[in-house]
């Protein structure tokens, strides 16, 4: 809880079984000092087990964590997912990826920004200090590539689509998520330009992740993301072309 607001922290989940315990502790013992006493800030974590092969799921319950099961593939089905079981009592969404490539305590920064009046606030990877081989250069590139779009088509400056992010519950309902791939983060960011939510960016660091990426460490993963994240920026911007036009047309 913080100001008040409860914070449900959200992790989408495929084979994490070596990081995924020490991601779900940390974030339940994550507390900042109020009136000289520690307050917890996390209320709940809800994992989504995305048709895991390993012990992912049962080693998160026994971290402490709600877990719910996905067997349809894709990272935003799997946060779709976790979103449906998520407390009704929820103010704050934290998303958070399982494989310990974040510093769970910058997600202070996070939930501070929306405790005082962000709408979403994203962790910028490439505003923070980044361990070498925390992002491959097609995952750089690719985040050089998104934001000049974002801000070719929609004139605000983006600096990062890093998936460690906190967003009001409200706003998650009022800009209605719907991608069920590679494509979530960057329909995060553009739908909240586009029903003119408060969005800032703040610096997190990145830490080279445990085990093998599902994304960038395989060229099928690789290619599948680009595609995602590009189409999905084509499509929203078509999207609001073709809503402009029949409001003209009108």
């Amino acid at each position: 809880m913080i100001n008040s607001l409860k914070v449900t922290a959200v992790i989408p989940a495929l084979n994490e079984e070596a990081a995924i315990g020490k991601v779900v502790e940390q974030l339940l013992n994550l507390s900042v000092l109020e009136q000289l006493e520690p307050q917890k800030l996390i209320d709940a974590v809800v994992v989504c087990d995305n048709g895991s092969t390993d012990s992912t799921g049962l080693v998160a319950e026994n971290a402490g964590a709600h877990v719910v099961k996905q067997s349809i593939p894709g990272y935003g089905k799997a946060c779709l997912t976790a979103l449906a079981a998520l407390p009704n009592n929820t103010d704050i969404v934290l998303f958070v990826d399982g494989d310990d490539s974040c510093k769970i305590e910058q997600a202070v920064s996070l939930l501070n920004g929306v405790a005082n009046g962000d709408d979403l606030a994203i962790g910028s990877r490439t505003m923070g200090h980044m361990e070498s081989g925390a992002l491959t250069v097609p995952q750089q590139f690719g985040n050089w590539l998104a934001a000049k779009l974002i801000r070719f088509f929609w004139g605000v400056r983006i600096t990062d689509l890093g998936p460690f992010r906190a967003i009001r519950a409200d706003t998650l309902r009022k800009i209605n998520m719907q991608d069920e791939a590679f494509g979530w983060t960057v329909e995060m960011q553009i739908k909240a330009i586009q029903y003119g939510c408060e969005m800032n960016e703040y610096p997190v660091d990145s830490k080279v992740r445990i085990g093998q990426s599902k994304i960038s460490g395989t060229v099928k993963g690789t290619i599948g993301a680009a595609k995602g994240i590009l189409g999905t920026i084509f499509k929203l911007r078509w999207r609001q072309n073709a809503m402009n036009t029949a409001d003209i047309q009108e």
